[in-house]
């Protein structure tokens, strides 16, 4: 059997420069492969053109044994249906058995999101008079007015950002930029942080950096570090919920929409590709009209107090 060596780095670098993938979604496809290489070597495969339909069912079999989610099939499937397209193009396989492989239809859970009185409460908790104090309330601030990605936020550096237009500029997957207003209250932690604090933490080494945000060395900080803060606020604050960073973009996802953001803006400024994925927030915002309708339309059938 061809071995995963002789395609891997020409896959790889399919990936990143003609599909720009993200180091993230890389570092899952490679895995995916992995694990399908393993599972034919076991069956005795010699090549990639021995891998046929009934192969691939196998395979799913499998890995509904192991009871993997619908969201972890869906996306190895995904993966290797790429892998085999690329082969395809290369001419290293006649034809692509995954073509007609149904993706299993995944769940769609509500999205978490934090209510107005919880952020509250967040937001009154950093002592800001300390660097990382004003680097974490930067940190919530700007997470929350603008729904970036964690990536997202760790990849921004000072240049990124415009005070006078009150704009930053991201790079969201695929490498795609996207400019995102914020508001009075982002710019003002934001403002005090990099006046003040930020030049703190980069007095702790003798390493220059232009990102925005540094943990206590004075080094880049990094996903599981803004995770950590989020945390230790959330602890300060007394609140019973567990928080990531993904939930502040889910709370502005939901907050926008709730205020009668345009759904199609809303979708532009998370820098999401198809509108569906902006749509799952609708969920949450036709619960709360619903609330509206039923507290305020005088033939709603609820006793008003």
């Amino acid at each position: 059997m061809e071995k995963f060596e002789d395609y891997g780095k020409s896959f790889l670098e399919y990936l990143q420069i003609e599909k720009n993938a993200s180091p993230y979604t890389v570092k899952f496809y490679l895995q995916d492969l992995e694990s399908f290489f393993s599972f034919i070597s076991r069956e005795g495969v010699n090549s990639f053109d021995a891998v046929d339909y009934q192969m691939v069912r196998i395979y799913l079999t499998m890995l509904y044994e192991q009871k993997l989610s619908r969201r972890s099939v869906s996306r190895k499937i995904s993966s290797l249906r790429s892998f085999f397209r690329f082969l395809e193009r290369e001419q290293k396989v006649e034809s692509n058995p995954f073509v007609n492989v149904t993706l299993p239809k995944a769940s769609q859970p509500v999205p978490e999101f934090l209510y107005k009185e919880e952020l509250k409460q967040l937001f009154s908790v950093s002592d800001i008079s300390t660097p990382t104090g004003q680097r974490n309330q930067a940190i919530l601030e700007l997470m929350y007015a603008t729904g970036i990605r964690v990536s997202e936020c760790i990849g921004l550096s000072i240049e990124d950002i415009d005070f006078y237009l009150g704009t930053i500029l991201v790079t969201g997957k695929g490498r795609k930029e996207r400019y995102i207003p914020f508001g009075r209250f982002a710019e003002t932690a934001l403002q005090q942080y990099i006046n003040h604090g930020r030049l703190v933490l980069s007095e702790h080494t003798d390493k220059h950096t232009s990102k925005l945000f540094l943990n206590h060395r004075g080094a880049p900080i990094t996903a599981k570090g803004i995770a950590y803060i989020l945390e230790k606020l959330v602890e300060q604050a007394a609140l019973t919920i567990n928080i990531h960073p993904h939930k502040l973009r889910h709370t502005f996802a939901t907050h926008m929409l709730n205020e009668g953001a345009d759904l199609r803006a809303v979708q532009e400024l998370l820098g999401h590709e198809h509108l569906s994925t902006t749509q799952i927030y609708t969920h949450v915002t036709k619960d709360h009209l619903r609330n509206i309708y039923m507290n305020s339309h005088p033939r709603s059938g609820k006793q008003k107090k």
